[in-house]
């Protein structure tokens, strides 16, 4: 089995060492193709208006001076000998839940690897809000990755679909389990723009990412992290609000 890793916090971050003694633990046909530093945020952006650089680190260990979705692009078009078997994008410092996967580099990496037609799946490591912000928090994902990962090797999925799991800010330990649940939502818009100026005297802003209030809906991730559950989400790429379909087309008609 052949597996092609990534994710948006860089080729350097120490999710991505996580993700790779993941993988190990069922192959060692392993590529790896990052950004060459933080891209969290970008969401799905493809880089278009400059060029995109590659760069190697290692036998089968390259960077790409561009996003996730550039480093997917180029692991499958100039780096794998052959088409990976798998996608695996993380493990992201910080949660990928609700309505955040929208901005999420992370998850848009398993998004290109899906429309590519690979199995694909993200990982995240959600963290506490009080954490230290250079400690190690990935002891849940260490000890549940493999736990996770197996079953979505063969397990039957449609195509254009992808996997969304987040590991709760626990020791391995604590946690209590896994759970397949669907897509959460917050109650409201994200974070804050926060003002300040720097030492010229000129303003900057900062967009912000406070906590955000939610309603811990039954069957979603938002409730299985918070109740200490591996969260398994199934996204599709099809947006399309179907049941609108019909009262559009009557608008439209004659």
């Amino acid at each position: 089995m052949r597996i092609l890793l990534t994710n948006d916090d860089g080729v350097h971050a120490p999710g991505l060492e996580v993700l790779e003694e993941i993988a190990r633990e069922f192959t060692d046909d392993i590529w790896i193709c990052a950004p060459d530093e933080e891209q969290s945020g970008m969401g799905h952006a493809l880089t278009l208006t400059r060029p995109v650089r590659l760069r190697k680190h290692g036998e089968r260990k390259f960077s790409v001076t561009g996003t996730p979705t550039d480093s997917v692009t180029m692991g499958l078009r100039k780096i794998v000998e052959a088409e990976p078997d798998v996608i695996l994008s993380g493990v992201n410092r910080g949660a990928n839940l609700g309505d955040d996967i929208t901005y999420s580099g992370t998850v848009s990496a398993a998004i290109e690897g899906a429309l590519a037609g690979i199995r694909s799946i993200a990982f995240s490591q959600v963290t506490r809000r009080d954490g230290d912000a250079d400690a190690d928090t990935f002891d849940a994902a260490r000890g549940w990755g493999a736990k996770v990962l197996a079953p979505l090797l063969d397990t039957p999925l449609p195509e254009r679909t992808l996997v969304n799991v987040n590991f709760p800010p626990l020791a391995a330990g604590q946690v209590n389990g896994i759970r397949a649940v669907r897509q959460g939502f917050h109650d409201y818009s994200r974070g804050t723009v926060v003002e300040g100026r720097d030492p010229r005297g000129f303003k900057y802003y900062w967009f912000g990412l406070q906590a955000i209030e939610h309603t811990l809906d039954h069957g979603t991730d938002l409730e299985a992290i918070d109740e200490g559950f591996v969260s398994v989400t199934p996204l599709q790429l099809d947006l399309t609000h179907h049941s609108s379909l019909g009262a559009l087309a009557e608008r439209y008609a004659g």
